[in-house]
């Protein structure tokens, strides 16, 4: 129990192993059967419900996706059994540790392998108390010490068994779980007010992203020019410079291979050769604001592509010569996070296999394979190139089109909505294709009222991001302080000691004393079994 020794409590508390609360250790605490005797092949629909890690969280059984398997696969892991009312522990992932006791709505079932089922006797101690006592930092830092591995820490059931728990009175246990009850309801009220403000918030960036691509954020171009008596230049207008000046700089690049090739043209067949890129079906589009125009992403992008992933050889943590892209950077705010796992891959790899997926300063890049989709970044200046893998689209805007105006024109959800409509999905995983991406109908107002888009945009989601941060602070502001009482509890300083109450050592020595009752009786019965004769036995 020496993991345990910076627990400290009351004299009429004692500190006692896990397998110390119960009277069969090896029956009463029992973990799940090996990964092979129970495969996911073998769920079934309806019949014998299993624990699962997903299921168990900290103080709370998650009574949701519960798994079954057949009457027959229960008898057979009959070993690896829980009822009503036992306490089930994750002993794998992170945070590991977590117990909890099994609802009354599960009256019997099987454990999966990495969990944890102990069955204390009943009536001895609240069961609750010893869950928030498994809980409680002491006892997990004691499992944090004891876990073993990094990809995937576990802990061992002998472990569990041997973990130090603080065991107050049981009078005491009940004043316990009342005020920590009492406490928890309070904190879970202040949480559940905090995310009702989180979720007005991201319906209020909805809303405010809507309402940009609408031309309802801002006064448009239109409205400002009728009531300044000038003229501006229309979506339309921008849409058909835009496109003269695309097929303009074609014929440049056109001419100039021409040239270098030593032949130059005898006519202008060669001009025949360029496709104009087509205009997006609007039949089905709303109406956009006087001075606006509907254009197709390919229209108004240099090009659309995607990148390339190499092989893991190729790609190294942390430096390296060219910054490599992954959906982890993309963010739902515009804003690329290159501190998240950098990634990097050699000149030679980015200048060879990796060439069509080259990434610029000011490309707008847009995750193409989901859940979840919808996450938009503009590539920064921190780099003069970069690379992307092949689940991220490459948008690169053409003048006239405003690039953070474009990225909030990705995150709106209209437009994720009618890329999502037109996308395959495989085993609840999205996949937007490139056609699709150069399909995207796009609202195209003028370049000024663009930019009066931006800024606005910017102050909007700007104060939303804001007090998002200030919510999530709170929230684990909350969490904090829920430890915090499980601490204070488990120290005795949560309620008043009652000299009293009857110590918890008198709880320690009824189990011994059962067991060894138990011990005594089931020697008998081994005894009375040897002296029995068997049949045709001469006495």
């Amino acid at each position: 129990m020496s993991g345990a020794s910076a627990i400290t409590f009351p004299d009429s508390w004692i500190l006692a192993n896990l397998e110390d609360l119960v009277r069969t250790p090896k029956s009463d605490i029992v973990d799940g059967p090996f990964g092979s005797n129970l495969k996911a092949a073998e769920y079934v629909e309806r019949g014998i419900p299993i624990i699962r890690l997903q299921n168990i969280d900290r103080n709370m059984f998650v009574l949701k996706n519960i798994r079954y398997i057949t009457q027959q696969k229960a008898r057979d892991l009959s070993r690896h059994s829980f009822i009503r009312g036992d306490i089930v522990i994750s002993k794998l992932g992170d945070p590991l540790g977590e117990a909890c006791v099994v609802p009354d709505e599960l009256e019997s079932g099987v454990i999966v392998a990495d969990v944890v089922r102990v069955r204390l006797p009943e009536g001895v101690f609240n069961k609750l108390a010893i869950v928030y006592a498994l809980n409680s930092q002491g006892v997990q830092s004691q499992f944090r010490r004891l876990t073993k591995g990094t990809t995937r820490p576990r802990i061992n059931l002998n472990h569990v068994r041997s973990v130090g728990l603080p065991i107050p009175p049981r009078a005491e246990q009940e004043r316990i779980v009342a005020e920590i009850e009492k406490q928890f309801t309070r904190l879970d009220a202040a949480v559940a007010a905090l995310k009702r403000v989180q979720a007005n918030l991201k319906r209020y960036r909805a809303a405010v992203l809507k309402a940009a691509c609408e031309g309802r954020l801002v006064s448009t171009e239109d409205e400002l020019a009728r009531k300044e008596g000038r003229s501006y230049e229309t979506g339309e207008q921008l849409l058909a410079r835009i496109l003269r000046e695309r097929r303009a700089k074609w014929e440049a690049d056109q001419l100039a291979k021409i040239v270098a090739s030593g032949k130059p043209p005898k006519n202008d067949e060669w001009r025949k050769k360029y496709k104009e890129p087509e205009a997006p079906d609007t039949g089905n589009l709303p109406i956009l604001p006087e001075g606006w125009v509907w254009a197709r992403a390919e229209q108004i992008c240099d090009f659309i592509t995607k990148g390339t992933t190499p092989s893991s050889d190729k790609l190294f943590d942390g430096k390296g010569d060219v910054p490599f892209i992954k959906v982890y950077n993309l963010t739902d705010r515009g804003l690329l996070d290159f501190t998240v796992k950098p990634t990097f891959v050699a000149k030679t790899t980015h200048a060879g296999e990796l060439a069509r997926s080259l990434v610029l300063p000011g490309d707008v890049l847009m995750n193409i394979v989901g859940p979840p989709l919808g996450k938009v970044s503009i590539v920064p200046e921190l780099f003069p190139e970069w690379n992307v893998n092949q689940a991220v689209a490459i948008f690169r805007p053409v003048p006239g089109l405003d690039r953070r105006y474009l990225a909030f024109l990705l995150l709106c959800d209209d437009i994720l909505r009618w890329a999502i409509r037109r996308s395959k999905a495989t085993a609840g995983q999205f996949n937007l294709t490139l056609e699709i991406c150069r399909d995207l109908p796009l609202p195209l107002p003028p370049e000024s009222e663009q930019i009066r888009i931006v800024e606005e945009l910017w102050v909007c989601l700007s104060a939303a991001e804001s007090a998002e941060h200030t919510l999530e602070a709170n929230v684990r502001r909350a969490n904090r302080l829920r430890q915090s009482i499980l601490k204070h509890a488990f120290e005795g300083r949560l309620v008043p000691q009652d000299p009293d109450d009857e110590p918890a050592s008198a709880l320690l020595e009824r189990i011994r004393s059962e067991r060894a009752t138990k011990a005594t009786e089931e020697g008998n019965l081994r005894r009375q079994r040897q002296r029995k004769p068997t049949a045709g036995t001469v006495t």
